[in-house]
C-alpha cells in the first residue's frame, strides 16, 4: 500500500462516464492529492507499490497518480489482449488511456526503466497532454554495437532471459539484489522482489524480452517534450554511456547524474529524486546531486 498518511481516492470515486471508468478500474488507477498532474509508470514487472518512499516527497506540490500495468498487481486479466500488448507500445497505449479517462492535461508522466521507456513511447503518441517526461534510468537499448555501448553482450542477455524462463521468482530475487546495489538494505532488494513477482506469468518473461531486447533508439528524435534523465552511478543495467546517448539524441533532454548508485533510486534515495523532479520542474538550470544513504 502506498503510505496511509496519503490516502489516494480510488478512480471509480471520481465522476466520470461508464468508458472512462473501465479504462481506470482495468489498471487499479489511485490519484492523490491536486495540482499538475505527475503520472507514474512503474518498471517492469513492478505494482504502484514501488513508488511509496518517494510519494509522501511530492504530494503537496502535485497531483499524483498511479496504475497498475496490464497483467500486474490489482489490473484486471481478463481484459488482456495479445495483440495489444505483443509490443510495449500497447502499455502505452494503455497510458494515454489513463490520460484520457482522467481528462489531463500537462501531464508529467514519471517513468522507470522499462517504464520509463513505455512513458516515452506514451509522450510520442499524446504530446497534446503528456509535456513533460522524467526518465529513471531508462536505456534506449541494452545491446553492445560497433560504435553503440548498451552493456551486455547478446550471448550474456540471452543466458539472463533464459535463467529467468527457467526460474522467474529465483531469477526475480537475485536480478532486484543486483538492481538496488549490495549495498543497500536488504528490505529493500525483498520489496522490489515482491513488486516483480505480483505479475501474471504469461507476461513477465514477455514484457521483460520487450524491454532488454527491443531498439528504441530511431524513436528518440520524435519525443519532441521537455525530458529529465536521470543516470545512477554504478548502475548495473544502464551503463553511463547509454544516458549519454539519449542525452544527444533527444531534442530536449536534460541529464542529471544522481550521487546514488544503482538502478532504483525511488528505493534507494527518494528525497534525491523527489528534489530533481521539483527542481527540473520548477525550471532550475541546474540539480546538485545529493549524497545517496550508501555512501554515507
Amino acid at each position: 500500500m502506498l503510505p496511509p498518511t496519503l490516502p489516494t481516492t480510488p478512480a471509480m470515486e471520481l465522476t466520470l462516464d461508464e468508458a472512462a471508468q473501465g479504462v481506470l478500474r482495468r489498471h487499479h488507477v489511485q490519484v492523490l492529492g491536486a495540482g499538475r498532474p505527475l503520472l507514474f509508470c512503474n518498471g517492469f514487472n513492478c505494482t504502484q507499490q514501488v513508488w511509496h518512499y518517494l510519494a509522501p516527497m511530492l504530494a503537496g506540490h502535485y497531483q499524483l497518480i498511479f496504475f497498475d500495468q496490464m497483467g500486474v498487481g490489482k489490473s484486471e486479466y481478463a481484459t488482456y489482449d495479445p495483440p495489444r500488448y505483443a509490443t510495449l507500445a500497447g502499455y502505452a497505449q494503455d497510458v494515454v488511456a489513463i490520460c484520457q479517462a482522467l481528462q489531463l492535461c500537462e501531464v508529467v508522466l514519471v517513468g522507470h526503466s522499462a517504464g520509463a521507456t513505455v512513458a516515452m513511447l506514451a509522450a510520442i503518441q499524446a504530446p497534446d497532454r503528456i509535456t513533460t517526461t522524467v526518465l529513471l534510468n531508462m536505456s534506449p537499448y541494452f545491446l553492445n554495437e560497433p560504435g553503440y555501448y548498451g552493456g551486455f553482450e547478446r550471448a550474456d542477455l540471452l543466458q539472463v532471459l533464459a535463467e529467468m524462463h527457467a526460474n522467474y521468482v529465483q531469477w526475480a530475487s537475485t536480478f532486484a539484489t543486483m538492481l538496488v546495489g549490495q549495498s543497500a538494505a536488504p528490505v529493500l532488494s525483498h520489496e522490489l522482489v515482491t513488486y516483480a513477482t505480483q505479475v501474471h506469468p504469461a507476461l513477465a518473461a514477455q514484457v521483460v524480452e520487450q524491454a532488454f531486447l527491443g531498439d528504441f533508439r530511431p524513436l528518440l528524435p520524435q519525443v519532441r517534450v521537455p525530458t529529465l534523465l536521470l543516470q545512477c552511478h554504478d548502475d548495473p543495467a544502464v551503463p553511463e554511456e547509454a544516458s549519454a546517448y539519449l542525452l544527444a539524441h533527444l531534442p530536449c533532454a536534460t541529464l542529471v547524474t544522481l550521487a546514488a548508485s544503482g538502478h532504483a533510486p525511488h528505493l534507494t534515495n527518494p528525497a534525491e529524486v523527489a528534489a530533481a523532479i521539483n527542481a527540473f520542474l520548477a525550471g532550475g538550470s541546474a540539480v546538485q546531486p545529493m549524497r545517496s544513504p550508501e555512501a554515507a
